[in-house]
């Protein structure tokens, strides 16, 4: 080397404070102890914006964290949540032939709203069929109703009839007493007759009376014989008219059976034509009972015996007069379900919702109860929150909740309260629930369904779809409030007595 240095030589730094001429003269002892105060002087000369980013994170941490563990202590959450709702699948209740179709998936729809509309012609003439038939069951009704009222005076006639025939009994049966009576002075006539004849003949055979006075004897004879003959002769004549035999004895001739009134032929005529006219107005016909305990039952039906009333009352229950009016009633119910069907061929929604699975267009041949599309509502949903049995001891009916809604981005939270717990675990409810019974069992914590009902819900504004994830945080220590509040089981719904006929749902 020129300047005379072996190869691979490499010069060392030189310390200009050590070079220098005015620093201090030191050994190597005394050089360590001076490195070490610059190196922290070093150390505490950092930049303050290190400090200023180092307390900005820190800050950050404490930002996040202690609301972290605040809302951890303070709340019970989960991320097995989601929302949930009711389902209305829209079905026709006639069959019937699609005209049009005014909505498609995703439209939104109020209750009420026209979805489908199906050809109404057919069911228009059976609305007119069943209009006729009311207009010819209403002639029905007026023509039952005068007939009734016809029988109506017919019986009032009848009954007149019937007290007739029975004052005629009563009046042949004192011309029979009269009779028998005029009999019996006829005889008495023929008898003095008889003894004065008798006796002028022996006058006359002794010739002390003429002739003349024998011959007027003899004719008064004849008279009081044709007399008492023709006495007789009446007699047996009202007996014949009121259907008695000829009496056995003499003295019998004026007596007549009590219930002469049951047997007379005439009396019994007014009585079966009565019974069969008010037969027919639905009065049953008692065919043992006197004309007289006829006539009193039949007054019985009104307190006061007003037979007007009574022939009133018997017109409302008369059998033609029912039968017409229910032949009227079931036209008019034909003709209301002959609307209704009519009616039914616009099928419209029942709910606010959004319009989905739509599966019906024009042209199609529908069926009643067939699914056309299905309908999910927006105002009435709830969210299903999935809870482990761990975390199940404090939660209460009641509680508030706060939910955290992906869709929206953190801090959009939505309210809520905890409605009611589902009796039984989410494995429990599946298709095929497990079967524990094994020797390799190994325990696995289960969930259990919360419903949890939204409070203050804006659809319009911020709308929630059935399926979204949620993230619910149920306030533990907050007092729970509304319904059922603090319980958790809801108490029975006392609904009431069942109603005669189940409604048809639609």
């Amino acid at each position: 080397m020129p300047d005379g240095k072996p190869a691979g030589y490499v010069a060392e730094p030189i310390d200009e404070k050590a070079a220098s001429p005015t620093a201090p003269h030191t050994d190597g002892k005394a050089d360590a102890p001076t490195a070490e105060p610059s190196a922290a002087k070093q150390a505490k000369r950092r930049p303050p914006w290190m400090w200023i980013v180092a307390g900005a994170v820190a800050l950050l941490v404490l930002y996040e964290a202690i609301p972290w563990v605040i809302t951890a202590f303070e709340t019970v959450s989960t991320d097995d949540a989601y929302v949930n709702g009711h389902v209305t699948f829209v079905a026709p209740r006639v069959p019937g032939h699609v005209v049009r179709v005014l909505v498609d998936d995703n439209n939104h729809v109020h209750k009420g709203d026209l979805l489908v509309e199906l050809d109404k012609e057919p069911y228009q003439v059976k609305v007119a069929i069943a209009q006729a038939e009311v207009a010819v069951a209403r002639s029905d009704l007026i023509m039952a109703k005068a007939k009734d009222e016809s029988l109506a005076g017919q019986a009032h006639s009848e009954r007149f009839d019937l007290a007739h025939a029975m004052e005629d009994l009563k009046n042949q049966v004192a011309e029979l007493h009269a009779a028998v009576a005029s009999l019996q002075a006829a005889n008495a006539r023929l008898v003095k007759a008889k003894a004065d004849f008798d006796r002028e003949r022996e006058l006359f055979k002794q010739r002390v009376i003429s002739a003349n006075d024998y011959d007027a004897f003899q004719e008064s004879y004849s008279v009081a014989q044709a007399d008492q003959e023709k006495a007789r002769e009446d007699v047996y004549r009202i007996r014949a008219a009121l259907g008695l035999p000829p009496p056995a004895k003499a003295d019998e001739l004026a007596k007549v059976p009590p219930d002469l009134d049951e047997t007379f032929s005439e009396v019994k005529s007014a009585q079966a034509r009565l019974q069969q006219t008010v037969a027919q107005l639905g009065v049953k016909p008692t065919f043992n009972q006197s004309p007289d305990q006829m006539i009193t039952n039949f007054l019985k039906r009104d307190p006061s015996g007003n037979l007007d009333r009574i022939v009133a009352q018997l017109l409302k229950s008369a059998p033609d007069l029912v039968q017409a009016d229910a032949k009227l009633t079931e036209a008019e119910a034909n003709l209301r379900q002959a609307e209704l069907n009519l009616r039914y061929c616009d099928v419209v929604a029942d709910i606010d919702g959004v319009v989905t699975r739509r599966d019906v267009n024009p042209g199609d041949q529908v069926l009643a109860g067939q699914q056309l599309m299905a309908l999910r509502s927006l105002t009435d949903i709830w969210v299903d929150a999935n809870f482990k049995e761990t975390q199940l001891a404090k939660l209460r009916i009641g509680q508030p909740v706060d939910l955290d809604v992906d869709m929206y981005g953190r801090h959009q939270l939505f309210k809520g309260r905890i409605s009611g717990f589902t009796m039984g675990t989410g494995s429990t409810l599946a298709l095929l629930p497990p079967e524990n019974a094994t020797g390799n069992f190994v325990k696995v914590v289960q969930r259990l369904p919360v419903r949890i009902d939204l409070i203050d819900y804006n659809p319009d504004v911020k709308p929630l779809f059935v399926g979204l994830s949620v993230t619910p945080y149920v306030s533990i220590y907050e007092k729970p409030t509304g319904p059922d509040a603090g319980k958790i089981l809801q108490p029975a719904i006392n609904a009431g007595p069942a109603p005669a006929s189940a409604a048809v749902s639609r």
